[in-house]
């Protein structure tokens, strides 16, 4: 009777283990989906977009007029409109490589992998941020780690720990995603130590081009008052046809 009773517990808990991991494998994928499905919404097979972005200061604020051209994962190109110092200066990247056109020196400068955490341009966006040389999907191992309310909307809490082999800019990633439409509403992004060093909100949720998206994003830093920047979106077309031949670093010189 002992020997069926011990059996029998074995058997329960071996059954309980086999459920634990099945779950946490589906709860992984599952992860993965929400943050692609939510990448994809806001990046398409192409976009085009015209931004305003506004960095905002205790005593000032500034902001530029910019236009972006994406095509899925590998090419980007940002052209800077205004003000009048920026105006022609260019951002291309293609795979892995990121470019910048300065055309005050008419040069075309590489950026190293170092330059990624970097400002970009004076805001509190990276380079990364907006050029997006990693991948928010190929580049962590994504985990559910719970639920959560985000201005109303229930969201899933999906914590991103970069791959071992990837070069990133932060040591993990805490994203909140809307459940019913996929949209990334809130995310902090954490250093070395563990420590939020930013935050990032998106706001005023409109259909643009048929898509449903959000159309303010702001960049708190933690440690320093009164700063932010904002993205605007003033107009965004998805998946127009964009040939591979538009990014090229002598393409970046004839964009004006």
């Amino acid at each position: 009777m002992k020997s069926t009773s011990q059996h029998s517990l074995f058997s329960r808990n071996l059954i309980g283990l086999s459920l634990m991991i099945f779950t946490s494998q589906i709860w992984a994928q599952t992860a993965e989906e929400i943050v692609k499905k939510a990448d994809d919404n806001m990046r398409g097979k192409t976009s085009q977009a015209e931004l305003v972005i506004i960095t905002s200061r205790a005593t000032w604020s500034r902001e530029m007029d910019v236009k972006t051209w994406m095509k899925g994962t590998d090419f980007a190109m940002l052209l800077i409109q205004s003000p009048a110092r920026d105006k022609g200066t260019v951002f291309l990247k293609r795979g892995k490589e990121v470019w910048n056109w300065i055309p005050t020196i008419e040069r075309s400068i590489k950026l190293p992998p170092s330059m990624m955490s970097q400002s970009w341009m004076g805001t509190d966006f990276t380079n990364d941020d907006l050029v997006k040389e990693s991948s928010i999907v190929s580049d962590y191992h994504h985990s559910i780690i719970g639920d959560t309310i985000i201005r109303n909307k229930p969201c899933y809490m999906i914590e991103m720990i970069p791959k071992p082999e990837t070069a990133v800019v932060w040591s993990k990633l805490m994203v909140f995603i809307d459940k019913q439409d996929f949209l990334e509403l809130y995310t902090e992004f954490f250093d070395e130590d563990g420590n939020v060093v930013n935050i990032m909100n998106a706001y005023d949720i409109q259909i643009m081009d048929g898509r449903l998206i959000p159309t303010r994003v702001e960049m708190i830093p933690m440690d320093k008052e009164n700063q932010k920047t904002e993205i605007i979106y003033k107009t965004i077309l998805f998946d127009r046809t964009i040939k591979d031949e538009f990014f090229t670093l002598n393409r970046m010189k004839y964009l004006n």
